[in-house]
């Protein structure tokens, strides 16, 4: 009898594993049941056997890769409690109403922090606000008086440097100040990408109108929000409140990029420089990632787009451009109509997973980013692809010339709008309402169903409120959205830091958190409660700026 070969060696330990620990038979058995193996392999067809062959192959890898990713998350995840620990708290909380104890909450919570009076500004047009917010408890020391007398020297040594320079004065809240030269309109030129547009350049030099008590109330808020969002989710989409986590949708840092115009207008210059260098080091867009074209249009470009326009900063516009070329394969299309979704890394657009149409709602909101980067890059191209634009809101129409019932439609809608927060338990707007249009007794005019009873903390309520206060001057708008804010504050704030959408808004005891918080929440619904509470008509100027779908103003330009 021959020793079998090296191959049925193989195949016979493979197909036999263990026979010789088995015991009995001698070696002439363990010989035979080799050789019958080996005989039942040769049977199988090459098709079979490479399937087999390929099964263990696959085992195998799938076994490594598991191996290396359950490695890496257990690194990630030390590495992340052991910085998360090193984070001081440096914002104490208000007492909400709920969050801290979901199952069971007191109805007299929620009071809101003293707020120091306001210090005197630079009379310098556009310099930094020196805001003073004393917190709810006595450790908030960072605008302490040593701060505000060594910022106050540095902006006077920084004040006698421009002085003696002819650049241009870029400051915060978009105002540009031009030495010794007149300002001009909005002009139609492509702007060279380094220097930033003259939409914001103001025409003329106003007393600075002084920060009131409610806009600080919306800086605290914004504060109380950034702190949970750096300490649980920094560079994250998304941040899980409740839980101390985030939450991913497509890995660019969402809630940054939507912040950013936000700070500048509230004047947060120290969470604006973080925020920037983050987009500066970290923000990547060469990620084999699916995006959604819509959600990224107007929140990722609009929101550098607007910070460039407001900063003057042309990192922001290169990182613009780099976003909109990645979006680009998405118009190619027989129709022109874009698919809804684009992979940023491969370049490869596709519809929905869901269905094979594009939701007409979103490709006609998106005109305004491209046809700004079109604008400020000279490059047409971001411009052929889009000719459908919807109108403005019903005040916005009637403010640029249509007729006065316009306005009085939008003052009866908005007047419903508050109905649907002031008419529910906790203040709070659900989701969906139902509008009972013959009275009857023992019903509401509005009824909420259970699967509609949810607020993700949105911004459309306060958006009308801010474009109704501006037309109309009426305080009681004001008012509202004061009232409003509040109730946020006392059913959506989570002590550790962030808002926290609910489930239930007709449970003041209990309105169940959802533990999310949109990146809307700050790029949007915070942005347009300090605008309704400011007294400076110039600030973000509707004659001069429009907002996109996502609360990020973009300038108006002259016709051609």
């Amino acid at each position: 009898m021959y020793p079998p070969s090296p191959r049925q060696d193989f195949f016979a330990v493979t197909l036999n594993l263990g026979e010789r620990s088995q015991g009995g038979g001698g070696g002439s058995k363990y010989w035979r049941r080799r050789r019958l193996c080996w005989r039942k392999w040769k049977q199988l067809s090459r098709l079979q056997r490479n399937i087999i062959l390929f099964f263990f192959a696959f085992l195998a890898v799938c076994g490594l890769i598991s191996y290396i990713n359950m490695a890496n998350h257990g690194r990630a995840f030390t590495s992340r409690s052991s910085e998360e620990q090193k984070i001081e708290l440096d914002i104490p909380e208000l007492n909400p109403a709920v969050l801290a104890a979901p199952q069971k909450a007191d109805a007299n919570q929620g009071d809101f922090p003293e707020i120091l009076p306001q210090k005197t500004r630079n009379p310098r047009r556009g310099r930094l606000v020196n805001l003073q917010i004393k917190a709810p408890q006595e450790d908030l020391k960072e605008r302490s008086h040593d701060d505000d007398t060594k910022r106050l020297e540095e902006e006077h040594g920084q004040a006698s440097k421009e002085n003696k320079s002819e650049r241009t004065v870029i400051s915060w809240r978009g105002a540009v100040i031009e030495p010794d030269q007149g300002t001009e309109p909005p002009s139609n030129k492509i702007q060279d990408p380094g220097h930033r547009s003259s939409t914001a350049e103001i025409k003329s030099q106003k007393k600075p109108v002084l920060i009131n008590e409610r806009q600080k109330a919306v800086i605290e808020a914004f504060r109380h929000a950034w702190k949970g969002y750096k300490k649980f989710a920094w560079g994250r989409d998304e941040l899980k409140p409740l839980t101390h986590s985030f939450n991913e949708w497509f890995g660019l840092g969402l809630t940054i990029i939507d912040a950013l115009d936000t700070m500048w207008i509230l004047d947060l210059k120290e969470e604006f420089e973080e925020a920037k260098a983050w987009v500066k080091t970290e923000l990547n867009f060469g990620k084999n990632v699916d995006v959604n074209l819509f959600e990224s249009t107007i929140r990722i470009l609009g929101g550098l787009l607007s910070t460039y326009h407001l900063s003057g900063d042309s990192l922001f516009l290169e990182k613009a451009k780099d976003i909109g070329n990645r979006l680009m394969p998405a118009f190619n299309t027989p129709s022109r109509i874009p698919y809804s979704d684009v992979n940023i890394g491969s370049g490869v657009a596709h519809p929905p997973r869901w269905t094979s149409d594009s939701t007409v709602a979103e490709v006609t909101s998106i005109q305004l980013e491209f046809r700004e980067l079109s604008r400020l890059t000279g490059d047409m191209r971001f411009q052929d692809h889009l000719v459908c634009f919807l109108p403005g809101t019903l005040a916005l129409g009637a403010h640029n010339g249509l007729t006065a019932d316009h306005m009085e439609l939008a003052k009866a809608l908005i007047e419903t709008c508050y109905q649907m927060y002031h008419q529910i338990e906790t203040g709070l707007s659900p989701e969906i309402v139902y509008f009972n249009i013959h009275p009857q007794k023992g019903h509401k005019d509005v009824e909420v169903k259970s699967s509609d009873r949810h607020n993700l903390l949105r911004p459309e309520t306060i958006e009308s409120l801010f474009y109704l206060y501006r037309f109309t001057g009426d305080k009681k708008y004001q008012d509202w959205g004061w009232e409003i804010l509040q109730n946020f504050n006392k059913y959506t704030r989570v002590p550790a830091g962030g808002y926290s959408s609910i489930d239930n808004v007709q449970s003041p005891s209990n309105p169940q958190p959802r533990d999310k918080m949109e990146s809307f929440f700050l790029g949007e619904t915070l942005k347009y409660f300090f605008l309704l509470f400011s007294d400076d008509m110039d600030l973000i100027n509707l004659d001069q700026y429009v907002f996109n779908t996502e609360a990020h103003p973009l300038p108006i330009w002259a016709p051609a």
